[in-house]
């Protein structure tokens, strides 16, 4: 069942009342939405609520992805953008192959299916990402890496998965030809979200009205998702993009209250799609049955949280020598802080029908994404309080 306009009331209503419950006794935000959600589901009140990769990644994840974007300054991103392109695509790639490898040899899964998982539960989340780090109130250079890294390695992984998927489907694509297919999809949705943003900023440069502004800033940030994704390109990093461009260029031509206005819209826009999506996923592991695959699930938990750890410490040793040297303590919260959440589960989702073990993919991907949430989400804040907040290296 879909999303009625009463039930969608019902879960903002409880967001709201989570949100001031967390915030009185300390606890982050997600995990209380995600807890909130698994009672919601045993109540016969509600309907049952189909999470599906529509939902997820057309209507929630654009107005996360932009909302993080405009935040980020484009002098602060350019010192960092080695280390972080370097996390988005190397370590991904380890971290998949990790994963890949151990659920084929220890959970028994098919190369195809190993594959598979391991590409699509690769990337961290922004959406758990960004609402621990909001929660714990941590800025400088440590929330710029994770939250950065986290938003490029998710269309990272969104195009990887493109890729594996169409070799899955018989399409002859050699190693050169998936570097060039990956190359080509990447640099087209970065060309998309900067030509979206850009036509918008020149329509906002005609007028001087702040809800016309706000108007057009939705525009930008759902147009280039669905332009991107209309030309199967990444709708992720063209709405990445645009926030960037928006974020950055828009003083040019937005007016100074509809610079406010923008900046309220959009933390109010996440906000709902942040409670809207923990609260969904906590309904949805309540009403998932992993007795089945539980063994699949533990070994999953493992090797994700392995392959996680393998693409940071060895990258951040390149970085050793160098100004941009990443500090032991960062290290551990770029590990740790890998949460995995809403992104997985709709590349989950959205696997063809005829995807060899497909539920079972799915199920397993829920219960990391639970405990990364639940687990993760709960231990990391102290660690952020204690080692980075505040801190502006």
């Amino acid at each position: 069942m879909g999303l009625s306009v009463e039930t969608v009331g019902v879960l903002l209503l409880v967001a709201a009342v989570v949100a001031m419950l967390a915030r009185r006794f300390g606890v982050p935000y997600s995990v209380g939405l995600v807890v909130a959600g698994i009672g919601l589901a045993l109540l016969p009140v509600l309907p049952h609520i189909e999470l599906t990769k529509q939902l997820i990644f057309t209507v929630l994840l654009p107005p996360l992805i932009f909302e993080a974007a405009i935040q980020i300054r484009w002098r602060e991103l350019r010192r960092e953008l080695v280390v972080i392109i370097t996390l988005a695509t190397v370590g991904v790639a380890i971290s998949a192959a990790a994963t890949a490898i151990g659920m084929h040899y220890l959970a028994q899964w098919g190369w195809i299916s190993a594959v598979v998982f391991g590409v699509l539960i690769a990337a961290t989340d922004p959406v758990s990402v960004i609402a621990t780090f909001k929660d714990a109130k941590v800025h400088g250079r440590i929330r710029l890496l994770v939250e950065a890294e986290s938003l490029f390695n998710d269309g990272t992984a969104a195009v990887a998965l493109a890729i594996v998927l169409a070799l899955l489907a018989g399409k002859s694509v050699g190693p050169l030809g998936a570097a060039k297919s990956f190359l080509i999809v990447s640099l087209g949705s970065l060309l998309c979200g900067a030509v979206v943003a850009g036509l918008v900023l020149l329509l906002i440069g005609a007028t001087k009205d702040h809800l016309v502004e706000m108007t057009f800033s939705i525009v930008a940030a759902y147009g280039s998702f669905l332009t991107a994704e209309h030309f199967h390109l990444s709708g992720i990093l063209a709405t990445l993009t645009a926030g960037l461009v928006m974020g950055n260029v828009g003083h040019l031509a937005i007016s100074l209250a509809g610079r406010r206005a923008v900046v309220e819209l959009w933390e109010f826009a996440a906000f709902v799609a942040n409670s809207l999506v923990f609260l969904l996923i906590g309904m949805r592991v309540a009403h998932q049955s992993y007795r089945p695959v539980l063994l699949p699930a533990a070994i999953a938990i493992v090797v994700v949280t392995l392959g996680r750890a393998l693409a940071i410490y060895p990258l951040s040793l390149l970085f050793a020598k160098s100004e941009r040297r990443i500090k032991p303590t960062h290290q551990h919260i770029l590990f740790w802080g890998g949460l995995r959440g809403a992104l997985a589960l709709a590349l989950a989702l959205g696997l063809p029908p005829d995807m060899a073990q497909r539920q079972e993919i799915i199920t397993v991907a829920f219960a990391v994404v639970a405990f990364s949430i639940l687990v993760q989400g709960m231990s990391i804040a102290p660690v952020l309080r204690r080692t980075a907040s505040g801190d502006a290296d």
